[in-house]
């Protein structure tokens, strides 16, 4: 632990070899970083000018590419910095800060998604009503809870955080993740219950609606082919993200929960997994599967190669 001005420092421990491989690190993270928000911000500005991408199905993806790349921005800056420093720390109040941010967009992930199930549930399985169920005010409606809900759960995580005394002043990670509950003295009652409240309202729940909508798509769209080719069309993409993400949490409890279980190196190879694909994978289906927006695309790429 530092002391600077009364602020306490937490020593990032889960890098491997960094004085050895930094630069390869930080052009491999500044690269990825680069390429997470060139690709995301995108597709977000081909359904911001385009009127026919107007519709709620593009309205959550953009939502849904923009939350990665806020999450990407809440970890890859700091890691770029890390790999250029002689120590890898960070200030208790940034590392908050970063907890803060990284659970919040996470828990707002599945709600985003879970909104998009609902879009598609209803398009498919009420076609008439559509017009009439996703009009502009729901569609804001479940975007401020998305967002609104998990940051409010987070920020509630952060406040119990901070009046614990901290006892570790090294944590085992590369960035501000559930390990930060290893940093207290003594294990917090009330932490654990939240924890398991936030968990179900903010996963669990969104994950079992997701289910139930796309197993309703599923039955009614299997006896008739038209519905079947325009529900693969369409939910196709968002199950595939779904998944994407579904991994990315399990390695994120897997890293904390059982990260004991596993060396420093495999620690750090299933943390970069979970923070590397995911941003990436996210554009890269939607611009392939959704044929609007791939057709947006390729009329971007054609206009360049022009000039």
């Amino acid at each position: 632990m530092d002391e600077d001005l009364n602020v306490t420092y937490i020593t990032l421990g889960g890098h491997v070899e960094v004085n050895k491989y930094r630069y390869l690190y930080f052009v491999i993270m500044f690269t990825v970083f680069i390429l997470i928000i060139c690709s995301n911000f995108t597709i977000v500005c081909l359904i911001w000018i385009h009127r026919n991408l107007h519709e709620p199905m593009y309205v959550f993806i953009a939502a849904l590419l923009l939350n990665s790349a806020l999450f990407s921005s809440a970890i890859y800056p700091k890691l770029c910095i890390d790999y250029l420093s002689e120590k890898q720390v960070i200030s208790y109040p940034a590392c908050l800060f970063q907890f803060y941010l990284v659970y919040s967009l996470s828990g707002s992930e599945f709600l985003l998604l879970a909104g998009m199930a609902y879009d598609r549930y209803v398009s498919i399985c009420k076609p008439l009503q559509y017009p009439t169920i996703m009009r502009k005010n729901t569609v804001s409606v479940f975007l401020a809870i998305a967002w609104l809900v998990p940051a409010c759960q987070a920020a509630f995580a952060v406040l119990l955080s901070a009046d614990m005394k901290i006892c570790n002043f090294t944590l085992n990670g590369i960035y501000c993740n559930n390990l930060i509950y290893s940093l207290h003295c003594v294990s917090s009652q009330t932490l654990s219950i939240f924890g398991i409240f936030a968990l179900l309202t903010g996963g669990l729940f969104p994950l079992l609606f997701i289910l139930f909508t796309y197993s309703r798509i599923l039955m009614i769209s299997y006896g008739c082919r038209e519905v079947r080719r325009k529900a693969a069309q369409t939910c196709l993409p968002h199950l595939l993200v779904l998944i994407s993400f579904s991994i990315l949490c399990a390695y994120d409890i897997l890293v904390v929960r059982l990260g004991s279980s596993f060396s420093q190196t495999v620690r750090l190879i299933m943390t970069f997994q979970a923070v590397v694909y995911h941003p990436l994978f996210n554009p890269i289906i939607y611009g392939l599967k959704m044929k609007e927006i791939s057709k947006h695309l390729k009329r971007l790429f054609c206009q360049a190669k022009v000039f």
